[in-house]
Protein backbone atom coordinates (compact mmCIF):
# COMPACT_ATOMS: atom_id res chain seq x y z
CA UNK A 1 0.00 0.00 0.00
CA UNK A 2 2.61 2.33 0.88
CA UNK A 3 5.02 2.07 -2.20
CA UNK A 4 1.87 1.89 -4.11
CA UNK A 5 0.67 5.15 -2.68
CA UNK A 6 4.72 6.52 -3.40
CA UNK A 7 4.76 5.68 -6.81
CA UNK A 8 0.96 7.69 -7.30
CA UNK A 9 2.79 10.54 -5.69
CA UNK A 10 5.97 10.80 -8.19
CA UNK A 11 3.80 10.29 -11.08
CA UNK A 12 2.11 13.39 -9.34
CA UNK A 13 5.52 15.44 -9.23
CA UNK A 14 5.53 14.85 -12.75
CA UNK A 15 2.50 16.16 -14.36
CA UNK A 16 3.40 19.22 -11.97
CA UNK A 17 6.92 19.57 -12.78
CA UNK A 18 8.25 19.93 -9.37
CA UNK A 19 8.55 18.71 -5.61
CA UNK A 20 6.28 20.61 -3.82
CA UNK A 21 7.73 21.92 -0.34
CA UNK A 22 6.44 22.15 2.96
CA UNK A 23 6.71 25.55 3.36
CA UNK A 24 7.67 28.30 1.59
CA UNK A 25 8.37 31.83 3.69
CA UNK A 26 9.13 34.19 0.87
CA UNK A 27 5.53 32.79 -0.61
CA UNK A 28 3.67 32.60 2.27
CA UNK A 29 2.76 28.69 0.69
CA UNK A 30 2.13 26.16 2.26
CA UNK A 31 1.60 22.33 1.17
CA UNK A 32 -0.40 19.83 3.61
CA UNK A 33 -2.89 17.01 2.72
CA UNK A 34 -6.33 15.83 3.87
CA UNK A 35 -7.57 12.11 4.10
CA UNK A 36 -10.13 12.16 1.61
CA UNK A 37 -11.91 13.83 -1.42
CA UNK A 38 -14.61 16.44 -0.63
CA UNK A 39 -17.95 14.95 -1.34
CA UNK A 40 -20.00 18.09 -1.61
CA UNK A 41 -18.84 21.65 -1.47
CA UNK A 42 -22.85 23.01 -1.56
CA UNK A 43 -23.32 24.64 1.54
CA UNK A 44 -26.68 24.00 1.66
CA UNK A 45 -25.89 20.05 1.37
CA UNK A 46 -23.20 18.95 2.38
CA UNK A 47 -23.08 17.16 5.94
CA UNK A 48 -19.15 15.79 5.91
CA UNK A 49 -16.70 17.21 7.73
CA UNK A 50 -13.94 17.48 4.95
CA UNK A 51 -16.29 19.66 2.98
CA UNK A 52 -17.40 21.91 6.28
CA UNK A 53 -13.22 22.22 6.69
CA UNK A 54 -12.87 23.71 3.15
CA UNK A 55 -15.89 25.62 2.79
CA UNK A 56 -14.79 27.51 5.90
CA UNK A 57 -11.96 28.86 4.61
CA UNK A 58 -13.09 30.07 1.50
CA UNK A 59 -16.65 30.87 1.99
CA UNK A 60 -18.28 33.10 5.21
CA UNK A 61 -21.68 33.68 6.91
CA UNK A 62 -22.70 36.65 8.79
CA UNK A 63 -20.70 35.74 11.98
CA UNK A 64 -17.92 33.47 11.97
CA UNK A 65 -15.09 32.01 14.78
CA UNK A 66 -12.30 34.08 15.80
CA UNK A 67 -8.51 32.94 16.70
CA UNK A 68 -9.80 32.22 20.26
CA UNK A 69 -13.05 30.78 19.14
CA UNK A 70 -15.35 32.98 20.05
CA UNK A 71 -18.29 34.09 17.79
CA UNK A 72 -16.87 37.24 16.19
CA UNK A 73 -18.70 39.46 12.95
CA UNK A 74 -18.31 38.02 9.40
CA UNK A 75 -20.59 39.12 6.64
CA UNK A 76 -22.61 41.36 9.21
CA UNK A 77 -20.83 43.80 10.70
CA UNK A 78 -23.15 43.77 14.09
CA UNK A 79 -26.60 42.25 15.05
CA UNK A 80 -29.16 43.31 17.47
CA UNK A 81 -31.28 39.99 18.93
CA UNK A 82 -34.84 40.59 20.29
CA UNK A 83 -37.41 38.36 21.74
CA UNK A 84 -38.65 37.28 18.31
CA UNK A 85 -35.60 37.36 15.63
CA UNK A 86 -32.25 39.09 15.22
CA UNK A 87 -31.67 41.72 12.63
CA UNK A 88 -27.88 41.76 11.19
CA UNK A 89 -26.23 45.10 9.66
CA UNK A 90 -24.08 43.65 6.32
CA UNK A 91 -20.50 44.99 5.70
CA UNK A 92 -20.73 47.06 2.72
CA UNK A 93 -17.17 45.39 1.71
CA UNK A 94 -17.82 41.65 1.67
CA UNK A 95 -17.79 40.89 -1.83
CA UNK A 96 -18.06 37.82 -4.16
CA UNK A 97 -15.02 36.48 -5.97
CA UNK A 98 -16.52 37.65 -8.99
CA UNK A 99 -16.50 41.15 -7.70
CA UNK A 100 -20.16 41.61 -6.92
CA UNK A 101 -21.45 42.97 -3.09
CA UNK A 102 -22.82 40.07 -0.88
CA UNK A 103 -26.51 41.30 0.35
CA UNK A 104 -29.02 40.33 1.89
CA UNK A 105 -30.54 38.54 -0.85
CA UNK A 106 -27.89 36.15 -0.68
CA UNK A 107 -28.83 34.91 2.63
CA UNK A 108 -32.60 34.72 1.79
CA UNK A 109 -31.76 32.83 -1.27
CA UNK A 110 -29.55 29.97 0.42
CA UNK A 111 -32.33 29.44 3.08
CA UNK A 112 -35.15 28.61 1.75
CA UNK A 113 -32.61 26.34 -0.46
CA UNK A 114 -31.52 24.48 2.82
CA UNK A 115 -35.40 24.17 3.84
CA UNK A 116 -36.68 23.35 0.58
CA UNK A 117 -38.51 19.81 0.75
CA UNK A 118 -37.63 19.50 -2.83
CA UNK A 119 -34.17 19.83 -2.25
CA UNK A 120 -34.23 17.18 0.81
CA UNK A 121 -31.26 19.08 1.98
CA UNK A 122 -29.51 16.70 4.94
CA UNK A 123 -29.02 20.01 7.59
CA UNK A 124 -32.89 21.51 6.28
CA UNK A 125 -33.64 20.37 10.10
CA UNK A 126 -31.30 23.08 11.69
CA UNK A 127 -33.41 25.48 10.86
CA UNK A 128 -36.26 24.17 12.86
CA UNK A 129 -35.79 27.53 15.08
CA UNK A 130 -36.56 30.08 12.53
CA UNK A 131 -40.37 30.83 11.64
CA UNK A 132 -42.52 28.57 9.51
CA UNK A 133 -39.17 26.16 8.72
CA UNK A 134 -40.97 22.81 10.41
CA UNK A 135 -44.42 23.97 7.92
CA UNK A 136 -42.32 24.45 4.88
CA UNK A 137 -40.57 20.87 5.74
CA UNK A 138 -43.62 19.40 5.56
CA UNK A 139 -44.55 20.99 2.49
CA UNK A 140 -47.71 22.94 4.41
CA UNK A 141 -46.06 26.33 3.15
CA UNK A 142 -43.95 27.36 0.46
CA UNK A 143 -40.06 28.32 1.33
CA UNK A 144 -40.72 31.86 0.67
CA UNK A 145 -42.65 31.77 3.97
CA UNK A 146 -39.59 31.45 6.08
CA UNK A 147 -38.67 33.54 8.51
CA UNK A 148 -36.03 35.56 6.77
CA UNK A 149 -36.00 39.03 4.74
CA UNK A 150 -33.54 41.23 3.03
CA UNK A 151 -35.07 44.57 4.37
CA UNK A 152 -32.50 46.32 1.96
CA UNK A 153 -28.95 45.35 0.87
CA UNK A 154 -26.70 45.91 3.62
CA UNK A 155 -29.79 44.93 6.56
CA UNK A 156 -31.34 41.20 7.29
CA UNK A 157 -34.33 40.32 9.73
CA UNK A 158 -34.69 36.67 10.82
CA UNK A 159 -37.63 35.78 12.70
CA UNK A 160 -37.93 32.70 15.39
CA UNK A 161 -40.69 30.51 15.52
CA UNK A 162 -40.29 30.71 19.32
CA UNK A 163 -37.62 31.75 21.34
CA UNK A 164 -33.75 30.62 20.60
CA UNK A 165 -31.11 31.39 22.81
CA UNK A 166 -28.04 29.45 20.73
CA UNK A 167 -29.13 30.97 17.08
CA UNK A 168 -25.92 33.96 17.09
CA UNK A 169 -23.94 31.08 17.15
CA UNK A 170 -25.76 28.95 15.03
CA UNK A 171 -25.11 31.69 12.18
CA UNK A 172 -21.53 30.26 11.83
CA UNK A 173 -22.71 26.68 10.24
CA UNK A 174 -21.95 26.49 6.47
CA UNK A 175 -25.39 25.63 6.10
CA UNK A 176 -26.63 29.63 6.85
CA UNK A 177 -23.95 30.47 3.94
CA UNK A 178 -24.53 32.88 1.49
CA UNK A 179 -25.26 31.41 -1.62
CA UNK A 180 -26.22 34.09 -4.77
CA UNK A 181 -29.27 34.02 -6.70
CA UNK A 182 -28.16 34.59 -10.46
CA UNK A 183 -24.90 32.37 -9.87
CA UNK A 184 -26.33 29.27 -8.75
CA UNK A 185 -29.47 29.32 -11.04
CA UNK A 186 -27.07 29.79 -13.85
CA UNK A 187 -25.30 26.77 -12.62
CA UNK A 188 -27.67 24.38 -12.45
CA UNK A 189 -26.91 20.95 -11.29
CA UNK A 190 -22.75 21.76 -12.01
CA UNK A 191 -23.14 23.97 -8.84
CA UNK A 192 -20.44 23.39 -6.78
CA UNK A 193 -18.81 20.24 -8.88
CA UNK A 194 -16.15 22.08 -9.93
CA UNK A 195 -13.66 25.24 -8.68
CA UNK A 196 -14.81 27.64 -10.81
CA UNK A 197 -18.68 26.79 -10.56
CA UNK A 198 -18.78 28.26 -7.10
CA UNK A 199 -18.49 32.24 -5.78
CA UNK A 200 -16.17 32.54 -2.67
CA UNK A 201 -16.42 34.87 -0.30
CA UNK A 202 -14.06 34.18 2.02
CA UNK A 203 -10.14 34.32 3.25
CA UNK A 204 -9.26 31.85 -0.01
CA UNK A 205 -10.48 31.06 -3.08
CA UNK A 206 -10.24 27.80 -4.64
CA UNK A 207 -8.42 28.13 -7.92
CA UNK A 208 -7.92 24.38 -8.67
CA UNK A 209 -9.47 21.27 -8.10
CA UNK A 210 -8.41 18.06 -9.49
CA UNK A 211 -10.57 15.44 -8.18
CA UNK A 212 -9.21 12.72 -5.94
CA UNK A 213 -5.86 14.29 -6.00
CA UNK A 214 -5.32 18.23 -5.26
CA UNK A 215 -7.13 21.11 -4.52
CA UNK A 216 -5.50 24.81 -4.33
CA UNK A 217 -6.66 27.52 -2.29
CA UNK A 218 -5.43 31.23 -2.98
CA UNK A 219 -5.56 33.99 -0.61
CA UNK A 220 -8.99 36.31 -1.60
CA UNK A 221 -7.48 39.85 -2.23
CA UNK A 222 -11.07 40.77 -2.43
CA UNK A 223 -11.99 39.48 1.47
CA UNK A 224 -13.26 42.00 3.45
CA UNK A 225 -10.49 41.07 6.30
CA UNK A 226 -7.70 40.29 3.63
CA UNK A 227 -5.26 42.67 5.29
CA UNK A 228 -5.25 39.87 8.30
CA UNK A 229 -4.84 37.00 6.18
CA UNK A 230 -0.77 35.91 5.44
CA UNK A 231 -0.86 32.67 3.86
CA UNK A 232 -1.08 33.11 0.01
CA UNK A 233 -1.98 29.70 -0.40
CA UNK A 234 -2.87 26.41 0.77
CA UNK A 235 -1.97 23.65 -1.36
CA UNK A 236 -3.73 20.54 -0.39
CA UNK A 237 -1.12 18.71 -2.82
CA UNK A 238 -1.96 15.12 -1.41
CA UNK A 239 -5.51 13.39 -0.77
CA UNK A 240 -4.84 10.23 0.80
CA UNK A 241 -6.21 7.96 3.91
CA UNK A 242 -2.85 6.24 4.28
CA UNK A 243 -1.63 7.63 7.58
CA UNK A 244 1.45 6.06 7.48
CA UNK A 245 2.08 8.04 3.46
CA UNK A 246 1.01 10.95 5.24
CA UNK A 247 3.61 10.85 8.04
CA UNK A 248 6.22 9.98 5.54
CA UNK A 249 5.57 13.07 3.67
CA UNK A 250 5.69 15.19 6.14
CA UNK A 251 9.17 13.48 7.82
CA UNK A 252 10.56 14.40 3.98
CA UNK A 253 8.81 18.04 4.21
CA UNK A 254 6.82 17.26 1.86
CA UNK A 255 3.80 18.53 3.77
CA UNK A 256 3.46 21.15 6.84
CA UNK A 257 0.80 19.63 9.10
CA UNK A 258 -0.99 16.08 9.31
CA UNK A 259 -2.86 14.65 11.50
CA UNK A 260 -2.00 11.19 13.25
CA UNK A 261 -3.82 7.90 13.28
CA UNK A 262 -3.44 4.31 15.39
CA UNK A 263 -0.93 3.00 13.75
CA UNK A 264 1.63 6.17 13.25
CA UNK A 265 1.14 7.70 16.75
CA UNK A 266 4.15 5.27 17.99
CA UNK A 267 6.17 6.25 14.57
CA UNK A 268 5.95 10.01 15.27
CA UNK A 269 7.62 9.53 18.92
CA UNK A 270 9.90 7.06 17.72
CA UNK A 271 11.16 9.76 15.58
CA UNK A 272 11.40 12.25 18.00
CA UNK A 273 8.33 14.19 15.85
CA UNK A 274 6.79 16.98 18.40
CA UNK A 275 3.64 15.40 18.65
CA UNK A 276 0.64 17.78 20.01
CA UNK A 277 -3.19 16.68 21.34
CA UNK A 278 -6.19 18.47 21.24
CA UNK A 279 -9.57 17.28 22.88
CA UNK A 280 -11.84 17.74 19.35
CA UNK A 281 -14.85 17.87 21.04
CA UNK A 282 -16.58 15.15 18.50
CA UNK A 283 -18.09 11.78 19.39
CA UNK A 284 -17.80 8.18 17.85
CA UNK A 285 -20.35 5.96 17.97
CA UNK A 286 -22.67 2.67 16.60
CA UNK A 287 -25.53 3.89 14.24
CA UNK A 288 -28.32 1.15 14.97
CA UNK A 289 -30.71 0.76 12.32
CA UNK A 290 -34.42 0.73 13.15
CA UNK A 291 -35.77 0.09 9.70
CA UNK A 292 -38.26 -2.28 9.41
CA UNK A 293 -36.71 -5.93 8.94
CA UNK A 294 -33.29 -4.99 10.73
CA UNK A 295 -32.56 -7.39 13.49
CA UNK A 296 -30.88 -3.93 15.18
CA UNK A 297 -34.42 -2.51 14.99
CA UNK A 298 -34.93 -4.70 18.14
CA UNK A 299 -33.24 -3.27 21.75
CA UNK A 300 -32.26 -6.72 22.95
CA UNK A 301 -29.73 -7.30 20.54
CA UNK A 302 -28.54 -3.54 20.94
CA UNK A 303 -28.45 -4.29 24.64
CA UNK A 304 -26.45 -7.86 23.41
CA UNK A 305 -23.87 -5.60 21.24
CA UNK A 306 -23.48 -2.59 24.10
CA UNK A 307 -22.44 -5.24 27.13
CA UNK A 308 -20.13 -7.47 25.03
CA UNK A 309 -17.49 -5.40 24.88
CA UNK A 310 -15.22 -2.89 27.40
CA UNK A 311 -15.61 0.87 25.56
CA UNK A 312 -12.86 1.78 28.19
CA UNK A 313 -10.64 -1.16 26.75
CA UNK A 314 -11.86 0.16 23.22
CA UNK A 315 -10.51 3.62 23.30
CA UNK A 316 -7.06 2.47 24.73
CA UNK A 317 -6.24 -0.73 23.27
CA UNK A 318 -8.09 -0.30 19.78
CA UNK A 319 -7.90 3.62 18.88
CA UNK A 320 -4.80 4.05 21.36
CA UNK A 321 -4.74 7.81 20.01
CA UNK A 322 -3.95 10.33 22.91
CA UNK A 323 -7.03 12.59 23.84
CA UNK A 324 -10.24 10.38 23.70
CA UNK A 325 -11.87 8.91 26.09
CA UNK A 326 -14.47 6.44 27.25
CA UNK A 327 -18.14 7.66 26.63
CA UNK A 328 -21.10 6.57 27.73
CA UNK A 329 -23.76 9.37 27.14
CA UNK A 330 -24.40 10.97 23.41
CA UNK A 331 -23.57 14.39 25.59
CA UNK A 332 -19.87 15.08 25.51
CA UNK A 333 -18.10 16.01 28.25
CA UNK A 334 -17.36 19.72 27.06
CA UNK A 335 -21.26 20.57 26.73
CA UNK A 336 -22.81 23.36 29.06
CA UNK A 337 -25.33 22.65 30.99
CA UNK A 338 -27.96 24.85 33.39
CA UNK A 339 -24.93 26.16 35.34
CA UNK A 340 -22.16 23.84 34.97
CA UNK A 341 -20.92 21.00 32.76
CA UNK A 342 -24.18 18.77 31.75
CA UNK A 343 -22.14 15.80 32.47
CA UNK A 344 -21.66 16.47 35.86
CA UNK A 345 -25.38 18.05 36.22
CA UNK A 346 -26.53 14.76 34.44
CA UNK A 347 -24.04 11.76 34.73
CA UNK A 348 -24.84 8.58 32.83
CA UNK A 349 -23.19 5.16 34.40
CA UNK A 350 -20.48 3.92 32.97
CA UNK A 351 -21.13 0.19 31.39
CA UNK A 352 -18.29 -2.42 31.95
CA UNK A 353 -18.25 -5.35 29.65
CA UNK A 354 -20.73 -7.75 31.03
CA UNK A 355 -20.81 -11.19 28.79
CA UNK A 356 -23.46 -12.86 30.68
CA UNK A 357 -25.52 -9.88 30.90
CA UNK A 358 -25.23 -9.53 26.95
CA UNK A 359 -25.97 -13.76 26.46
CA UNK A 360 -29.16 -12.34 28.46
CA UNK A 361 -30.12 -9.66 25.94
CA UNK A 362 -28.95 -12.34 23.34
CA UNK A 363 -31.57 -15.20 24.74
CA UNK A 364 -34.55 -12.45 25.16
CA UNK A 365 -33.29 -11.72 21.44
CA UNK A 366 -34.31 -14.84 20.13
CA UNK A 367 -36.94 -16.25 22.06
CA UNK A 368 -39.19 -13.01 21.19
CA UNK A 369 -37.50 -13.66 17.29
CA UNK A 370 -36.39 -17.30 17.12
CA UNK A 371 -36.42 -16.99 12.90
CA UNK A 372 -33.27 -14.66 13.58
CA UNK A 373 -31.12 -17.45 15.10
CA UNK A 374 -29.65 -17.63 11.60
CA UNK A 375 -29.11 -13.22 11.58
CA UNK A 376 -25.71 -11.85 9.83
CA UNK A 377 -25.49 -8.15 10.30
CA UNK A 378 -23.72 -5.78 7.93
CA UNK A 379 -21.42 -3.14 9.43
CA UNK A 380 -20.36 -0.27 7.50
CA UNK A 381 -17.25 1.73 7.20
CA UNK A 382 -15.20 3.28 5.80
CA UNK A 383 -12.28 2.63 3.97
CA UNK A 384 -9.89 4.13 6.55
CA UNK A 385 -6.97 2.12 8.24
CA UNK A 386 -8.46 3.45 11.47
CA UNK A 387 -12.00 2.56 10.09
CA UNK A 388 -11.25 -1.07 9.23
CA UNK A 389 -9.22 -1.99 12.45
CA UNK A 390 -12.68 -0.55 14.36
CA UNK A 391 -14.88 -2.19 12.08
CA UNK A 392 -12.41 -5.81 12.84
CA UNK A 393 -12.86 -5.30 16.43
CA UNK A 394 -16.67 -5.40 16.65
CA UNK A 395 -16.72 -7.96 14.13
CA UNK A 396 -14.99 -9.71 16.22
CA UNK A 397 -16.57 -9.14 19.31
CA UNK A 398 -20.26 -9.80 17.59
CA UNK A 399 -19.32 -12.89 16.28
CA UNK A 400 -16.97 -14.35 19.14
CA UNK A 401 -19.08 -12.89 22.42
CA UNK A 402 -22.82 -13.38 20.70
CA UNK A 403 -21.73 -15.86 17.95
CA UNK A 404 -23.55 -13.40 15.09
CA UNK A 405 -21.69 -13.46 11.90
CA UNK A 406 -20.54 -10.20 10.42
CA UNK A 407 -19.91 -8.99 7.25
CA UNK A 408 -17.69 -5.65 7.03
CA UNK A 409 -18.98 -3.42 4.10
CA UNK A 410 -15.77 -0.81 3.11
CA UNK A 411 -16.56 1.82 1.14
CA UNK A 412 -15.31 4.91 0.25
CA UNK A 413 -16.15 8.11 2.50
CA UNK A 414 -18.46 9.46 -0.25
CA UNK A 415 -20.23 5.78 -1.11
CA UNK A 416 -20.11 5.52 3.05
CA UNK A 417 -22.40 8.89 2.95
CA UNK A 418 -24.92 7.36 0.28
CA UNK A 419 -25.41 4.25 1.71
CA UNK A 420 -25.67 5.67 5.55
CA UNK A 421 -28.14 7.85 4.45
CA UNK A 422 -29.97 5.26 2.71
CA UNK A 423 -30.26 2.77 5.31
CA UNK A 424 -28.12 0.16 3.52
CA UNK A 425 -26.57 -1.42 6.94
CA UNK A 426 -27.05 -2.77 10.47
CA UNK A 427 -24.72 -0.98 12.24
CA UNK A 428 -22.36 2.03 11.06
CA UNK A 429 -19.57 3.04 12.51
CA UNK A 430 -19.78 7.18 12.62
CA UNK A 431 -18.87 9.74 14.55
CA UNK A 432 -20.40 13.43 15.01
CA UNK A 433 -18.63 16.72 15.67
CA UNK A 434 -20.77 19.71 17.06
CA UNK A 435 -22.24 22.31 14.42
CA UNK A 436 -22.51 25.10 16.85
CA UNK A 437 -21.68 25.20 20.62
CA UNK A 438 -25.20 24.45 22.28
CA UNK A 439 -26.25 20.73 23.44
CA UNK A 440 -28.96 20.43 20.73
CA UNK A 441 -26.27 20.11 17.64
CA UNK A 442 -26.21 16.49 19.53
CA UNK A 443 -29.92 16.02 20.59
CA UNK A 444 -31.28 17.30 17.44
CA UNK A 445 -29.45 14.21 15.57
CA UNK A 446 -31.87 11.62 16.82
CA UNK A 447 -35.48 13.94 16.04
CA UNK A 448 -37.55 11.75 14.07
CA UNK A 449 -37.55 14.62 11.18
CA UNK A 450 -33.64 14.85 10.69
CA UNK A 451 -32.13 13.89 7.73
CA UNK A 452 -29.32 12.88 9.19
CA UNK A 453 -31.13 10.41 12.03
CA UNK A 454 -29.39 7.69 9.77
CA UNK A 455 -30.90 4.96 11.70
CA UNK A 456 -34.30 5.84 11.61
CA UNK A 457 -35.01 5.72 15.24
CA UNK A 458 -38.47 7.30 16.21
CA UNK A 459 -39.71 8.27 19.61
CA UNK A 460 -43.13 10.30 20.43
CA UNK A 461 -40.99 11.48 23.53
CA UNK A 462 -37.80 12.27 22.23
CA UNK A 463 -39.16 14.60 19.63
CA UNK A 464 -41.29 16.40 22.60
CA UNK A 465 -38.86 16.94 24.93
CA UNK A 466 -36.15 18.21 22.22
CA UNK A 467 -38.53 20.30 20.63
CA UNK A 468 -38.75 22.08 24.02
CA UNK A 469 -35.07 21.91 24.16
CA UNK A 470 -35.10 24.09 21.40
CA UNK A 471 -37.24 26.63 21.84
CA UNK A 472 -37.44 27.38 25.46
CA UNK A 473 -35.51 30.37 26.31
CA UNK A 474 -34.92 29.04 30.36
CA UNK A 475 -31.70 27.38 30.31
CA UNK A 476 -32.69 25.25 33.24
CA UNK A 477 -35.87 24.03 31.83
CA UNK A 478 -34.27 23.14 28.10
CA UNK A 479 -31.54 21.19 30.19
CA UNK A 480 -33.81 19.56 31.99
CA UNK A 481 -35.70 18.19 28.69
CA UNK A 482 -31.69 17.64 27.89
CA UNK A 483 -31.82 15.28 30.97
CA UNK A 484 -34.77 13.45 29.67
CA UNK A 485 -33.42 12.89 26.49
CA UNK A 486 -30.38 11.47 27.80
CA UNK A 487 -32.60 9.01 29.80
CA UNK A 488 -34.30 7.66 27.05
CA UNK A 489 -31.07 7.33 25.19
CA UNK A 490 -29.87 5.00 27.76
CA UNK A 491 -33.15 3.55 28.26
CA UNK A 492 -33.73 2.56 24.13
CA UNK A 493 -29.99 2.60 23.34
CA UNK A 494 -30.81 4.08 19.46
CA UNK A 495 -27.23 4.42 19.04
CA UNK A 496 -24.20 3.16 20.98
CA UNK A 497 -21.83 6.26 22.23
CA UNK A 498 -18.08 5.05 22.02
CA UNK A 499 -15.69 7.43 22.61
CA UNK A 500 -15.13 11.66 22.91
CA UNK A 501 -12.63 12.04 20.19
CA UNK A 502 -9.39 13.65 20.66
CA UNK A 503 -6.71 14.52 17.70
CA UNK A 504 -2.70 14.00 17.49
CA UNK A 505 -0.67 15.81 14.96
CA UNK A 506 2.20 17.40 14.02
CA UNK A 507 3.18 20.51 12.33
CA UNK A 508 6.52 22.22 10.66
CA UNK A 509 8.16 24.31 13.23
CA UNK A 510 7.46 27.33 10.60
CA UNK A 511 4.08 26.92 10.53
CA UNK A 512 2.66 29.27 13.18
CA UNK A 513 -1.27 30.37 13.98
CA UNK A 514 -2.94 26.95 13.09
CA UNK A 515 -6.00 26.71 15.16
CA UNK A 516 -8.08 23.88 16.50
CA UNK A 517 -11.13 24.24 17.41
CA UNK A 518 -14.42 22.66 18.51
CA UNK A 519 -16.67 24.12 16.78
CA UNK A 520 -16.16 25.47 13.08
CA UNK A 521 -13.57 24.31 10.42
CA UNK A 522 -11.06 22.32 11.68
CA UNK A 523 -7.74 22.35 11.57
CA UNK A 524 -7.92 26.19 10.74
CA UNK A 525 -5.48 27.73 8.60
CA UNK A 526 -7.10 31.23 7.85
CA UNK A 527 -4.71 32.76 10.24
CA UNK A 528 -1.94 30.63 9.82
CA UNK A 529 1.65 31.74 8.91
CA UNK A 530 5.12 30.91 7.52
CA UNK A 531 7.59 32.17 10.04
CA UNK A 532 11.41 33.06 9.13
CA UNK A 533 13.62 29.69 8.70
Amino acid sequence: MYRTTLLVFAAAFACWGQVLAAVDYDQQHITIAITQEPPNLDSSRTTDLVSFRILGHVNEGLVRYDRRGRIAPGVASSWQVTDDGITYKLRRNAKWSDGSPVVADDFVYAWQLLVDPGRASPYAAIAIPFENAAAISRGEKPVEALGIEAISDDELRVRFETGCGYCVALMTHAAFFPIRRTFHRSQGDRYASEADTILYNGAFVLSEWTHGARLVLDRNPDYWDAASISLNRIDIAYVTEDNRARLNLFRDEAIAYTSLGTDTVGDALDHGLRMRTFASGGLSYLWFNHREGRPTAHSDLRFAIANAFSVEDYVNRVIGIPGYKPAYSFFPAWVEGAEGKFSEEHPVQERPRNVDLANKHLRDFFEHHPAAKDTSLVLLTVSSPTGVRVAEFFQGVISETLGIRVRIDQQTFKQYLVKSRNGDFDIALSSWYPDFDDIVTYADLLGSYNANNRGRWQDEEYDRQLAILIREPVRKKRMASAGVLQQLITEHLPVLPLAETGSAWVAHPQLKGVTRRVMGPDPDFTYARVSPP
